[in-house]
C-alpha cells in the first residue's frame, strides 16, 4: 500500500516543542515523525495516526482540530524504562465525501493491523470506531470489540451513520465479523430502556461504570478479549474531562480511564486503540488533552508488560480448575495461568449439523471461578454460551 498517498506530515515546529539532546527520555525526542516519501515501517511497533474528520458528529463538531492538542500533551511525557519503536503518521488526508474517510482509514489500519503494528487513533468523532471495525472486515477477521463510552451507540436501522448512532450499521454489515461487542462504562439514566434489552438480545456484554468502580480489576479480562478497543471521551466525568459536550458529572475518574488503558495495552489480542470526542475548544488549560495523553502513555505502558500466555498449545503453562456445577451444566473447566495468575473458562461451541463441538477459551476473572465453586455459573460464561449456540 502506498501510504504516502493518504498522510499529511505534522508540522512538528507547531507543537511549540523543542528536541532537547541533555533530556533525551523525553518523548519528543523518541519518536520518528513521518515528514515524506513512503514511510519506514521497520521494526515499527506502534503508530500514531490522527483523523481530523468530525462531518458525522453529534453535538461534538470541533474534535476535526482534536489530533494535534494531543500530541502537543503527549510528547511532553518521558518515555518508559523499556524501548519501544513508535512512529508518527501525521494526520490522513480527509476524503471529499465521508465514506471516502472511512475508506481509507480502514485500508489504512488494515494495512498497519496485517504488518504486527498497532494503530492508535486520534480523532476526531467517534463513527470512526465504524470505520476501525471495516479494518477487520478487510482483513477477513473475526473481532471482538470493546467500547468504553457512556452509551451504546446503537442507532437505527433507517437513520443514517452518526458518531452516536454507528453499532447497529456494523451489527447489520454482511457478511459479519464481529464476534462480540462489549460496552464499559455505560449509564442507565443516558441511554433508553429500548436499547438496553436490545444489547441483551444480541448478548453483547455491557457493564455499568459504577458496577466497574466496584472492582476496577474486573475491566481486565474483559479488554483482554477484544481485538480493538474504542474510547469516548464522554465516558470520563466531566470534570476530569471538559474537552467534551456530551459528558456528565459522572463517569470514570481520570486514574480510572488509565487503569483501563493499560488493561487494554497488556492484551495480546488488541491490535487497535482508539480515541474520540475530544473538543479542544470546550477544554481547559489543557486539562483533557493532559489525560488523553497520559491515557496513550499508560496504554504503551502497558504493551510493554504483554505477557504472551495467549496460547493454550502447551498446557503444562496452566493449571486446569474443573468444577461440577448442578442444573446447568456437567461441569465448567477453568485454566489458570502460571506466569501471570490470569485466568480463562472454556466455553463448548457446538455445530449441531456438522455434529461438532470447538472450545473457545474466554478471559474471566478468579471471581469467575469462586461463582462456579459456589455451585453457580458466572453470566460472563452464560452470555457466550447462549450466544456461540443459539
Amino acid at each position: 500500500m502506498n501510504l504516502s498517498s493518504y498522510l499529511s506530515p505534522i508540522d512538528v515546529d507547531s507543537l511549540g516543542l523543542v528536541k532537547n539532546p541533555e533530556d533525551p527520555h523525553l518523548l519528543f525526542n523518541m519518536v520518528d515523525f513521518y515528514s515524506q516519501g513512503e514511510p519506514k515501517l521497520d521494526n515499527v511497533q506502534i503508530a500514531i495516526l490522527g483523523v481530523p474528520e468530525a462531518r458525522n458528529a453529534f453535538n461534538n463538531p470541533n474534535t476535526n482540530i482534536a489530533p494535534d492538542e494531543i500530541r502537543q500533551q503527549f510528547y511532553q511525557l518521558y518515555a518508559w524504562n523499556k524501548s519501544v519503536h513508535i512512529i508518527d503518521l501525521g494526520n490522513i488526508q480527509i476524503g471529499k465525501e465521508i465514506e471516502d474517510t472511512y475508506e481509507v482509514l480502514s485500508e489504512i489500519l488494515a494495512y498497519l493491523i496485517n504488518q504486527g503494528i498497532i494503530p492508535i487513533i486520534l480523532g476526531g468523532s467517534n463513527d470512526l470506531a465504524y470505520a476501525n471495525y471495516r479494518a477487520y472486515e478487510k482483513l477477513e477477521k473475526l473481532v471482538n470489540i470493546v467500547a468504553i463510552d457512556a452509551r451504546f451507540d446503537l442507532g437505527s436501522e433507517n437513520l443514517p451513520l452518526r458518531s452516536n448512532a454507528y453499532l447497529n450499521k456494523i451489527v447489520l454489515r454482511q457478511p459479519n465479523f464481529l464476534l462480540n461487542y462489549s460496552n464499559i462504562g455505560y449509564q442507565t439514566y443516558m441511554n433508553s430502556p429500548e436499547s438496553i434489552e436490545m444489547m441483551e438480545k444480541l448478548y453483547f456484554e455491557t457493564y455499568r461504570v459504577g458496577m466497574l468502580r466496584q472492582d476496577m480489576d474486573e475491566v481486565e479480562p474483559i479488554v483482554r478479549n477484544a481485538e480493538m478497543v474504542s474510547l469516548d471521551i464522554s465516558a470520563i466525568r466531566h470534570p476530569d474531562a471538559p474537552g467534551n459536550p456530551n459528558s456528565s458529572a459522572n463517569g470514570f475518574y481520570g486514574e480510572e480511564i488509565c487503569q483501563v488503558a493499560m488493561y487494554a495495552g497488556i492484551s495480546d489480542k488488541l491490535s487497535s486503540f482508539g480515541i474520540y470526542e475530544y473538543d479542544p475548544l470546550l477544554d481547559f488549560n489543557g486539562q483533557t488533552a493532559q489525560l488523553i495523553g497520559h491515557t496513550i502513555w499508560y496504554f504503551i505502558e502497558g504493551f510493554l508488560n504483554r505477557h504472551g500466555d495467549l496460547s493454550f498449545k502447551d498446557k503444562n503453562n496452566y493449571i486446569k480448575h474443573s468444577v461440577t456445577v448442578s442444573d446447568a451444566v456437567d461441569e465448567l473447566v477453568f485454566f489458570c495461568s502460571k506466569k501471570t495468575g490470569r485466568w480463562w473458562v472454556v466455553v463448548p461451541v457446538i455445530n449441531i449439523e456438522k455434529k461438532t463441538e470447538q472450545n473457545y477459551f474466554l478471559p474471566c476473572s478468579h471471581n469467575d471461578y469462586k461463582i462456579a465453586c459456589t455451585d453457580s455459573v458466572p453470566e460472563r460464561w452464560w452470555r457466550a454460551f447462549n450466544k456461540f449456540n443459539r
